[in-house]
């Protein structure tokens, strides 16, 4: 990877121009073969809507990483199980996949990083403050569970312009500051995808001013982000030389971990799949709220960012991995008490506003 801040500059330029030509040259591509997203059912938007964010971001950043960065085994099996996930999320995109086919994909991009890189889950940290806890054999296992879930997570959460790409950029960011930090290397796969990242969203947000025609990321670009916030997770949190204990995790990904866990476990409680689409997630519930879609994108962009910077901080402090797991469990608990109850604030202030 590359070892100096002074080098940095003109990969991260490159990531973004390439990303904004091939989003250009790509949505007539995307058009004529069909890999468009249709309004219908849950989805709410006008027209046919080109699904190449996705490509194009990974691409620019495939591009960049073969041009800037020395070869590594690990490199290129991080390559490797990116375009798998590319692949099958253009698939999904295209076909609509069963939800089999894809976990398969994904146990199988995850294998490629904890048998073909050897990158995998050793220890905890000291998570429960007597100790490091080690995992022995149940580290591979564990990562396992970790890359599904953060694959998952990300796809899931995105429902509506930007979400997605916001807390991504947000989860890279807070990666890549602990990167610097600590002088680990891996550093500027982060920042080639906040750029990469910053240009699709000039289109799927359209800035500036409306101009350019909307795109969406699709699930090639979701589970492709999902894939990579959890292998730079597990190359950070690992080793002598770590960049930051592994409970951080919880709180770089906060706010699609709890959606996910939350969405989850209201549809095993009604009886359905927990991969059963439906309108549930967070962003669904502001908006049926009275939230825009932009002003549902920033208050929720606005809390992860919180959550991003409370973690990040609280770990530089040496705050014990002990206070920062309950933490989070206790941030998560009431996460889930609000999501269950909002309807009733809801209500008392719709009423408030009725009386006035």
């Amino acid at each position: 990877m590359v070892t100096g801040l002074s080098n940095t500059l003109f990969p991260i330029v490159f990531a973004f121009a390439a990303s904004y030509g091939l989003i250009r040259l790509g949505k007539p591509v995307a058009v004529r073969f069909g890999l468009v997203d249709l309004p219908g059912g849950r989805k709410e938007h006008n027209g046919a809507i080109p699904l190449i964010g996705g490509i194009a971001i990974f691409l620019s950043v495939l591009t960049s990483s073969l041009l800037f960065f020395p070869a590594s085994e690990t490199l290129r099996m991080y390559l490797l199980s990116a375009i798998l996930m590319l692949f099958i999320g253009v698939l999904d995109d295209k076909y609509d996949l069963k939800v089999s086919y894809r976990l398969f994909a994904q146990a199988f991009a995850a294998s490629l990083m904890i048998f073909g890189a050897g990158e995998y889950l050793n220890d905890f940290g000291n998570l429960l403050g007597f100790g490091v806890i080690e995992l022995g054999w149940f580290g591979p296992i564990i990562t396992l569970i970790a890359v599904i879930g953060a694959i998952n997570a990300f796809n899931m959460v995105d429902g509506i312009d930007g979400l997605a790409g916001m807390l991504s950029i947000i989860s890279f960011s807070a990666i890549t500051i602990l990167m610097v930090l600590s002088n680990n290397p891996w550093f500027m796969l982060p920042l080639l995808y906040i750029a990469a990242i910053g240009a699709y969203l000039m289109f799927n947000l359209g800035w500036p001013g409306g101009k350019l025609r909307k795109i969406f990321m699709g699930d090639a670009g979701s589970m492709v982000i999902g894939l990579t916030i959890v292998w730079l997770l597990v190359l950070g949190s690992q080793g002598e030389n770590r960049a930051f204990s592994p409970v951080i995790a919880l709180w770089v990904i906060a706010i699609p971990l709890m959606d996910m866990a939350a969405i989850m476990y209201r549809r095993k409680k009604k009886g359905q799949s927990p991969f059963k689409p439906d309108r549930d997630h967070l962003h669904h519930i502001c908006m049926r709220a009275g939230l825009t879609p932009r002003g549902a994108l920033g208050w929720i962009s606005g809390i992860a960012i919180s959550i991003a910077i409370i973690g990040t901080c609280a770990y530089l402090m040496n705050v014990p991995d002990v206070v920062l797991l309950f933490g989070f469990l206790m941030m998560f608990l009431v996460y889930s008490y609000a999501i269950q109850n909002i309807w009733k604030l809801v209500t008392w202030v719709r009423s408030m506003k009725a009386e006035s």
